[in-house]
């Protein structure tokens, strides 16, 4: 087995398409198909799923990824030991990101790193927290940003950011005489409640801080799990329910008073975002880099 084919096959993985990894690796497809087809007889195994449209790797192949991320990760590390500038920012650091950091505090970090690293080439992929932990802790990516911390001796966690959650509410007339009149959060047992789906950092803070308040999340009318705190948020707007949501995600909805929030009182709280990473191996010079340039821009760590 050579370290050439399974880049190839870590490279058809991510982009889904032989076509697409050729174009990225600069080889012909017929030559990242021998590459495969090479890899999977030698390993007795099918690594891909392949029909008309687009390919699926195979339980055996998610199994070669993580071993293959691992040996990349080690030679791009041997690379920048032994190679001085020379293999400098040539590695792609691949970044995976929960809702919230990814869609309201990425940008801002990424910007940072490629100006002071412009040659660093990134991959960002989006997910659940949950899902975010176990892709670091199975070296399927590098670096990961999370809304919560959940236990995984594989991974270490650097806080980062303080991310208060807060209840809305639509702005109408029934809402604004609960803010008016109420003084705790009792009312809320009684409206429909849109949650965030299970594997979510702010369901799993959400439900933290409820239970906190004396509310049994259990009794909760949820109306709805909903994966996207975009479509959550346009909800609330839109007079379906409330739900409990990062700040980050409704501040220009709060600002223009196109949504009303509940105080919290005496229950406010914030929750910690984290850059998650794997302590089981050696960080990349990238990895490393976006590092700094996370506690550099939020003065932390």
């Amino acid at each position: 087995m050579k370290l050439k084919q399974l880049e190839v096959f870590v490279a058809v993985a991510d982009c889904k398409s032989f076509s697409k990894a050729a174009r990225a690796l600069y080889l012909t497809q017929p030559t990242i198909s021998a590459y495969i087809s090479a890899l999977e007889k030698e390993l007795d195994a099918r690594l891909f799923v392949r029909n008309t449209k687009e390919i699926h790797v195979t339980e055996q192949g998610r199994q070669l990824y993580r071993y293959a991320r691992e040996m990349l990760a080690l030679q791009n590390k041997i690379m920048e030991v032994f190679a001085g500038d020379a293999g400098k920012g040539q590695a792609r650091l691949v970044v995976a990101a929960s809702t919230v950091p990814s869609r309201y505090l990425l940008p801002d970090i990424l910007a940072e790193y490629k100006e002071k690293y412009p040659d660093g080439q990134l991959e960002v992929r989006e997910s659940d927290s949950a899902q975010v932990i176990e892709d670091v802790a199975g070296h399927v990516v590098d670096i990961g940003f999370t809304g919560t911390l959940l236990e995984n001796k594989a991974c270490r966690y650097m806080p980062f950011y303080e991310d208060e959650l807060v209840i809305i509410m639509p702005n109408t007339d029934k809402y604004r005489r609960i803010l008016e009149q109420e003084t705790n959060l009792d009312w809320i047992r009684k409206e429909p409640f849109l949650m965030r789906e299970e594997g979510s950092g702010t369901r799993k803070e959400a439900e933290k801080q409820l239970a906190a308040a004396g509310i049994d999340v259990e009794k909760l009318r949820v109306a709805a799990n909903v994966e996207s705190t975009e479509t959550i948020r346009r909800s609330v707007k839109n007079g379906i329910g409330v739900t409990m949501i990062s700040s980050l995600a409704v501040k220009e909805d709060l600002e223009a008073g196109r949504i009303l929030t509940f105080p919290m009182g005496n229950n406010k709280s914030t929750r910690k975002l984290y850059l998650v990473y794997n302590n089981s191996c050696t960080l990349s010079r990238q990895a490393e880099n976006l590092m700094r340039t996370v506690q550099e821009l939020y003065k932390q760590g």
